[in-house]
C-alpha cells in the first residue's frame, strides 16, 4: 500500500468535516477487510485508499475554529454536516489564522506553514467569491512545491497565468470547481443530453438550488461565479444554453442543515410541435456529494505529484464543472484511461523503489 497522503486544507468548513469524517468511517470499514464501500468510486488511486489520508495542516478565518485541533474545529459552529457514528481521534493539525484582506497573514507564512507540515496537495475550500485569496493561497501552495486543488468556482487552473506557473515549476494544479457525486449541474446535464438524443427540441430550462448551509448563505450574495461555473457544466455539442436559467442559491433555509434540494424543469418540443415538459426534485446531502468527489481529486493531484508530473491532470477532469481544458477534448474514454495510465505509472514505480 502506499504511504498516506499529507492533505492541508484552506477553509474549516462542512465539505472538511464530511472528508475528514468519512475518511475514518471508510478506515473502520477497509480494518475489517470490507471491499464494496458504498459511495466511493474509486478504493483507491495511485495506490491511496479512501482512508489514507492524514490531514497535516489547516486555515480558516473563524475565530470558533482558530487554535483547535482539527476534529474539533470541523464539529464548531456554523458547521452544521451531521456527525457520523465514527471515532475521532486528535489530529495533530491545529488551526491556523489564514490569509485574510488586510490581516497580518501573509502568503509567504502560508508556504512556510505548509513546508514545516511537508503536506503532498493544499486543498481550498473557502466561500465562494474570494477571487484574490484563491489566487494567494495558489501562490502559497507554488512557493511550497505543493499540488493545489480548487474546489470552488474561482478562476485558479483556468488561469493561464497560473496554470503555467505551475507547469514551469513542475507542481500539479487541479480546478476549477468540483462537480458533486450526484449534483444538480450533472444531473441536469444528463437530461438536456437525453432530450437531444431522443430529438425532443428544447425550448426552456431552468435549475434552482436551496440549503441550508453557509455556503448557501454565502451564495446569495456571492453566486456570480457558482453560475458561471453551472452553466460551463452543462456546456455540451448540439445544446444551446440561452434559454437555460441557473439560481445557485434560490434559497437560504435553515432547517435544511447541511441538506441541498435541487428543482430542475425542461420544456420542449416533440413531434408535430406537441409539448413535454419534465420536473425533477433532487435531495442530498451537500457536504457528502463534495467529499465523494474531494476524494478522488486529492488523491490524483497527489499521484501526479509523486510522479514528478505538473499541471493539470486529465484524470481529475471528470471531478470539476469547470476544468482547465475545454470540454470538447474530454470524452469518458479519455478521462478513464488517464486515470488507468496514472493508476500503472505509480504501481511501475512503486515496483521500482
Amino acid at each position: 500500500m502506499a504511504r498516506a497522503l499529507r492533505l492541508a486544507v484552506a477553509g474549516v468548513g462542512n465539505n472538511i468535516s464530511g472528508l475528514l469524517q468519512g475518511a475514518y468511517w471508510y478506515r473502520g470499514l477497509q480494518a475489517r477487510g470490507e471491499t464494496e464501500l458504498p459511495g466511493v468510486r474509486q478504493n483507491a488511486i495511485g495506490g491511496v485508499g479512501v482512508g489514507d489520508i492524514d490531514f497535516v495542516c489547516a486555515f480558516d478565518a473563524d475565530p470558533r475554529k482558530i487554535g483547535q485541533d482539527l476534529t474539533d474545529a470541523v464539529l464548531a459552529e456554523p458547521n452544521n454536516y451531521p456527525r457520523l457514528d465514527v471515532e475521532l481521534p486528535q489530529q495533530g493539525a491545529i488551526v491556523q489564522l489564514g490569509l485574510v484582506n488586510g490581516g497580518e497573514v501573509t502568503v509567504e507564512d502560508v508556504t512556510k506553514a505548509l513546508v514545516d507540515s511537508d503536506a503532498e496537495v493544499l486543498l481550498y475550500s473557502l466561500p465562494t467569491g474570494l477571487q484574490w485569496e484563491a489566487e494567494q493561497y495558489a501562490q502559497a501552495a507554488l512557493g511550497a512545491g505543493v499540488a493545489f486543488v480548487n474546489c470552488t468556482p474561482e478562476v485558479v487552473a483556468r488561469n493561464p497565468e497560473i496554470l503555467a506557473a505551475y507547469e514551469k515549476a513542475n507542481v500539479p494544479m487541479v480546478g476549477d470547481d468540483l462537480a458533486s457525486h450526484m449534483g444538480s449541474s450533472m444531473v441536469h446535464r444528463s437530461l438536456l443530453s437525453l432530450f437531444a438524443e431522443r430529438g425532443v427540441t428544447m425550448s426552456s430550462s431552468y435549475q434552482l438550488n436551496f440549503g441550508g448551509n453557509e455556503d448557501f448563505r454565502n451564495l446569495r450574495e456571492n453566486g456570480a461565479s457558482k453560475q458561471k461555473s453551472k452553466l460551463n457544466a452543462l456546456a455540451q455539442k448540439g445544446i444551446a444554453l440561452d434559454a437555460v436559467e441557473i439560481i445557485p442559491s434560490a434559497g437560504y433555509i435553515s432547517h435544511l442543515k447541511d441538506n441541498k434540494v435541487a428543482v430542475i424543469n425542461i420544456e420542449g418540443l416533440g413531434w408535430a410541435g406537441t409539448p413535454v415538459s419534465l420536473d425533477l426534485k433532487l435531495k442530498v446531502q451537500d457536504s457528502s456529494n463534495a467529499a465523494g468527489v474531494i476524494i478522488d481529486l486529492i488523491r490524483v493531484a497527489a499521484a501526479w505529484r509523486r510522479l514528478g508530473e505538473a499541471g493539470f491532470p486529465i484524470a481529475a477532469a471528470s471531478c470539476l464543472k469547470s476544468p482547465a481544458v475545454p470540454h470538447d477534448a474530454l470524452t469518458t474514454f479519455a478521462i478513464d484511461e488517464a486515470l488507468s495510465m496514472l493508476n500503472e505509472r505509480v504501481a511501475a514505480a512503486a515496483d521500482r523503489s
